[in-house]
């Protein structure tokens, strides 16, 4: 069982990835701002007031860890603008002080730069609002960092065009940067079988240095 820290685990993609690490039998630090948004009696996991910007927090967290998993969000547009990228430089500068032996990093990242069948990136579908724009292209921004990024093992993982709660199915299919769509051209995931997929290639690392995407 792989030790895990958490980074945004009461967000709505977070729980959703820390109710399966602990369904599997993990051990998980969930890193939260307030650990009072997350309610959960469970002997394997450990709940710690911490800010991923942290450069401290970082390296207290993560230090003796398997993985570092990072889902946090931030809210509106100009909020992921302010944390998505910055959130992909501190855990990378937290890590590298922790080489050698430093543990994995994946990412939960967005869908905007995944390719569609037209050649272009979903972000350059006409008529979508701004503040969705923003934040696809502050996910956008930390995959361009990370691609840049050789001496830390991460790994990113794009939902489909529409990940939503749902069932656990535990079926997904894979993608490099290409958008995964369906016989009818529907790309859709629930968050809970997205949780699934991340915690599959936390256990059997497949995608270490790129981005992959899933989708029923």
């Amino acid at each position: 069982m792989a030790r895990i820290t958490l980074f945004g685990a009461s967000g709505t993609i977070g729980v959703r990835i820390l109710d399966e690490a602990l369904r599997r039998g993990h051990t998980v630090t969930a890193v939260v701002r307030d650990v009072n948004r997350l309610t959960r009696d469970d002997s394997s996991l450990n709940v710690v007031a911490g800010d991923v910007l942290n450069a401290e927090d970082v390296v207290r967290y993560t230090k003796d860890q398997d993985v570092v998993i990072s889902a946090v969000g931030g809210g509106d547009g100009p909020g992921h603008q302010a944390l998505i990228e910055p959130a992909a430089r501190s855990l990378v500068a937290g890590l590298r002080t922790l080489q050698p032996g430093a543990p994995r990093l994946v990412v939960v990242n967005g869908a905007g730069s995944l390719r569609t069948a037209g050649g272009g990136q979903i972000w350059d579908t006409p008529g979508l609002p701004e503040f969705l724009l923003e934040i696809m292209h502050a996910h956008g921004d930390a995959l361009a960092y990370l691609r840049g990024v050789d001496d830390v093992a991460w790994t990113v993982l794009s939902p489909a065009a529409t990940i939503t709660p749902g069932d656990r199915t535990g079926r997904y299919r894979t993608g490099g940067d290409d958008l995964v769509t369906d016989d009818a051209g529907v790309s859709a995931i629930s968050t809970e079988d997205y949780a699934v997929a991340l915690l599959d290639e936390v256990e059997r690392p497949q995608h270490v240095g790129q981005r992959f995407t899933v989708a029923w």
